[in-house]
């Protein structure tokens, strides 16, 4: 690759996604080098206000959201009923699965064991251990790998081969293995394993995706120990092995994602044939001073292709590929990092779109997009103009010559029949070596609509797969189930012109990745996979949403409120009559209002304080997009005397003072898009004061109660007090015997003083003529060891600083019970002298901010009128 002009060579920074570069900046005034004028280049200059206009700006883009808020957050605690794992003790790593709905399982390829779980239940109905011996190990050790991470069978692939088989992939220690696995009884067939070097990755980490179709493995990996030699290959079939040219030109360090099979045989008018296609990243040849730049690639392979005669033996001679991309042009964002691809297929061939997910970074920030990509466009892209290499210019550009005929790199159609090319065998070798020098297309392909569907900072996708499901009015709804890195699942709806995010779960806890994502569309479940587990969730939780406005809302169009059974039910599959769903508009104007009364709590909490007292009453809403009120007595608060804590979700209403005139019945409400639900409901009770008689303190109907109710709650107290006294009579006896034992334990034995310590230290050196005699009870023990005195040490020129003195003390006296001690260096290498001990405090207890917050915002504000409390403020 040509090195850039002089004047030009500076190279951008690269804001790095998880495996590499994803956006890139240049400061205003770098000179650059650009690919043709009007070409998209990687990554286009960003200048940093952009990113600061960039949430604003977003708002604009259509389809594009830059910060969307999932409407509700199920944390792992409220999950934790509707969702059902699985975990084998000792195994990790549960990256591989497979779905076969029809004999209803679920395999699992994991380190070195296999799975096969019931869908439903997620029990286990089989297992096998596929373990790498420790031969293999010990020699993956040898040659420089983890014997912690890196020499283990890690089962990186697992698909079903026939109906009786399925054929599964290790690394095993870093010499991959292949195997098939009868089903019958899930056991590994008795015979030698297959040779996995090219259908399986070495290294675990490395990308890897592969499938089988009509009994050939079609895999793209990388071919060597090293990790230098990536490679797309064909096996297991009836035709010899394909493989893709060891040319940077082909395949430059590229990370692989996914494959997908895509029959456009099916109702060809031109004969045409069945194709593979590759989805990856890769560093850009292409761009004279972005060499180093990552792009997201797709490459196409013909099914029929089986090499040329002489050009391209056993190699492929319909190897294209094209750039992807996913950029959202008004914000000059531009996506790189191709994470994962989920392929959605139609009826037809012609209705089959691919979903990717792009990561980046900018700055500390992370950044990912969905952009969705239709076949139509991918194939647009491989029958249009070709790039070349010009060696006189030394740059790339369009090929603009006589392209050859056939067309290199087309699949065998009815056209090459009729002209005598039943093969690829028997194409020319002008075509062949065309296409052996310009495997890549000069046109990009561009993502639906323009833009990404969606668009989420702070934020890392993983993985993505996708269902259509049709709403009550009758439209096709396509939902996303977006696997992050933090361990969670965000449902995203896609509405045509924008994307609502339904919900988001927290599936796994701790956080780890989502490492997989599969979906059961028939039993409308979703699997996810991650290092210690794997989960199963249903694709809609219904019984989430308590309320009929509640569940028009949420917009999901698996659910719908039921009149009849005055529940939110699955919609699927049910007579649309007696069910409210509004997934475009949310409208909630057909719940009727004896069902929207029914969205108050059943059991209102009764609350008691003594006037004078600063009332507090949360309120935690069910949805992110919704707004609180507090209404006491039926009228509204104010706005200002809602607290807002630290959870985006939680509100407080304080009263500062409260009264007797503040008893009575506070309602707090959630507002979304007009529509008001019942999120929590207080009977507070404000008691008149210590000397007031019991009924006008607790005006509650049955005073015997109250009374027993009191005589109980005194004695308790009594009790209690009794006891906190003995405890702290104790507590003081433990904490003296305590202190001494300190004093007789932490010694540190040096040489004796020959004379009193005086303000400075006396020097080891000093002259032994002026010995006096003195009482060393006071500064030792009999054992010879020297007392640690708080406050007796001084530091005067004999360390790099001068230290504060402590509190003074009396020599010999016993420590006040420190919480935490510290002991500094000895003052003075070369002198003999006390050691001071830092006595730490008590730390902050963990709400200590929080109350403090709130001590401040009590003392700004004036206390409520008594004759008009919702106009008071805090």
């Amino acid at each position: 690759m040509p090195p850039c002009p002089r004047a030009a060579r500076v190279t951008p920074p690269l804001l790095r996604g998880p495996d590499g570069p994803g956006v890139a900046v240049s400061p205003p005034g770098t000179p650059r080098c650009s690919p043709r004028p009007g070409a998209m280049a990687p990554g286009r200059p960003l200048a940093l206000v952009s990113l600061l206009a960039l949430a604003a700006t977003a708002a604009t883009a259509p389809g594009a959201s830059w910060s969307a808020v999932p409407r509700r957050t199920v944390p792992y605690a409220e999950l934790r009923d509707a969702a059902k794992r699985f975990s084998h003790r000792g195994v990790s790593h549960y990256l591989t699965l497979t779905l076969d709905e029809a004999e209803g399982l679920l395999y699992v390829g994991a380190r070195e064991a296999l799975f096969a779980l019931a869908t439903g239940t997620v029990e286990l109905k089989a297992a096998i251990s596929w373990e790498a011996p420790m031969e293999k190990k010990a020699e993956c050790v040898q040659k420089g790998k983890n014997n912690q991470t890196d020499c283990f069978n890690y089962v990186r692939f697992l698909q079903s081969y026939n109906s009786s088989h399925l054929y599964a992939c290790g690394t095993y220690a870093f010499q991959p293995k292949c195997t098939y696995i009868e089903l019958s009884g899930f056991t590994l067939e008795q015979v030698a394993f297959e040779d996995g070097k090219g259908k399986c990755p070495y290294d675990p980490t490395k990308g890897h995706t592969g499938l089988i179709v009509d009994g050939e493995l079609y895999s793209a990996t990388f071919n060597n120990f090293l990790g230098t030699e990536p490679v797309i290959l064909r096996n297991l079939g009836p035709h010899y092995s394909m493989k893709t040219e060891y040319l940077t030109s082909w395949l430059n360090e590229p990370h692989f994602v996914a494959s997908a099979f895509v029959p456009e045989s099916s109702g060809s008018s031109t004969g045409d044939d069945d194709k593979v296609y590759f989805f990856f990243s890769e560093r850009a040849v292409e761009y004279d001073c972005y060499a180093e730049q990552v792009v997201a690639r797709v490459a196409r392979v013909c099914k029929g292709d089986v090499g040329g005669a002489r050009t391209l033996q056993k190699k492929w001679t319909t190897f294209l590929k094209a750039r992807l991309v996913c950029s959202a042009p008004e914000q000059q964002l531009h996506f790189n990092r191709l994470q994962a691809v989920f392929t959605l297929p139609g009826a037809e061939w012609q209705e089959t779109t691919f979903f990717g997910v792009f990561q980046a970074r900018w700055g500390d920030v992370d950044v990912s997009a969905i952009c969705r990509y239709h076949i139509l466009e991918v194939k647009k892209a491989f029958e249009g103009p070709y790039k070349e290499y010009r060696e006189q210019a030394q740059r790339w550009g369009r090929y603009s010559d006589e392209v050859p005929s056939p067309r290199p790199g087309a699949c065998i159609t009815d056209w090459h029949r009729r002209n005598g090319f039943a093969s690829s065998l028997e194409l020319p070798d002008n075509t062949l070596n065309f296409a052996k020098k310009h495997p890549l297309m000069d046109e990009p392909v561009p993502p639906q609509r323009g833009c990404p569907l969606l668009l989420k900072k702070d934020s890392n996708f993983t993985q993505l797969v996708v269902d259509r499901v049709a709403g009550l009015d009758g439209t096709v709804y396509e939902v996303l189930f977006i696997g992050t890195g933090d361990g969670w699942v965000h449902k995203a709806l896609d509405l045509g012109t924008s994307i609502h995010l339904v919900e988001e779960l927290q599936v796994f806890e701790p956080v780890q990745p989502v490492e997989s994502l599969v979906l059961a569309g028939r039993k409308k479940l979703l699997f996810a996979g991650s290092r210690f587990q794997v989960a199963q969730l249903p694709l809609a939780d219904c019984g989430r949403y308590q309320s009929c406005t509640d569940c028009v809302l949420a917009r999901d169009p698996y659910c719908a409120w039921s009149r009849n059974t005055s529940a939110c039910v699955r919609s699927d599959g049910q007579n649309g009559s007696h069910l409210v769903q509004d997934v475009l508009n949310s409208d909630t104007s057909a719940c009727s209002v004896p069902q929207a009364a029914r969205q108050w709590p059943p059991a209102p909490k009764n609350v008691t304080v003594v006037a004078g007292t600063d009332l507090v009453l949360t309120c935690r809403l069910g949805s992110n997009l919704a707004r609180v009120l507090w209404t006491f007595e039926g009228r509204a608060l104010a706005a200002e005397q809602v607290l807002v804590l630290s959870d985006t979700r939680l509100r407080a209403l304080v009263v500062p003072g409260a009264g007797v005139q503040h008893s009575g019945t506070y309602r707090c409400l959630a507002e979304e898009q007009g529509a008001r639900l019942g999120a929590q409901e207080y009977r507070v009770a404000v008691l008149a004061g210590p000397g007031a008689p019991l009924e006008t303190r607790a005006p509650l109907e049955n005073l015997g109660v109250v009374w027993v109710l009191a005589v109980c709650l005194g004695a308790l107290c009594l009790v209690l007090l009794l006891v906190v006294l003995s405890l702290w009579r104790r507590l003081r006896e433990e904490l003296g015997k305590g202190a001494k034992a300190i004093e007789s334990t932490l010694v540190y034995p040096i040489e004796l003083p020959k004379e009193p310590p005086s303000p400075r230290f006396v020097s080891s050196a000093a002259s032994d003529s002026d010995e006096k005699l003195w009482d060393p009870s006071s500064y030792y023990y009999s054992d010879g060891s020297l007392k640690i005195v708080p406050g007796h040490a001084t530091c005067r020129n004999g360390g790099p600083g001068t230290a504060t003195s402590p509190p003074a003390a009396i020599p010999g006296q016993p420590l006040h019970s420190p919480t935490r001690i510290h002991l500094g260096p000895l003052r003075g290498s070369s002198s003999n002298g006390y050691i001071r001990l830092a006595l730490g405090t008590e730390e902050r207890p963990p709400c200590a901010d929080l109350a403090e917050e709130l001590r401040r915002k009590l003392q700004q504000r004036q206390p409520l009128p008594d004759s008009n409390p919702e106009e008071s403020s805090v």
